[in-house]
């Protein structure tokens, strides 16, 4: 679990030599980026309650993450292997 507060944060816990993630929102939204670029709470893709991303070799390294509403999110991270990114 990862806690989304107002100050921007990559993936914090990427085990050595997983090229995947999978990410749920938990609590409250969020916003994101894939691109190394900061998200604000009024810029960036938005994922809501429930909503469900999948990164792929470098977005894990540059997907950064902010809360978007007034109260801190909780996003929940697991990591694999995968073949390809299809």
């Amino acid at each position: 679990s990862i806690t989304i507060s107002t100050t921007v944060v990559g993936l914090t816990s990427k085990a050595k030599g997983h090229n995947y993630a999978l990410i749920t929102v938990e609590t409250n939204g969020v916003r994101f980026w894939l691109s190394s670029t900061a998200p604000s709470a009024t810029a960036g893709h938005v994922l809501e309650i429930g909503d469900v991303l999948e990164l792929f070799g470098p977005e894990l390294d540059t997907a950064r993450f902010i809360r978007r509403d007034a109260a801190d999110a909780t996003i929940r991270v697991s990591y694999g292997k995968r073949q390809n990114n299809a």
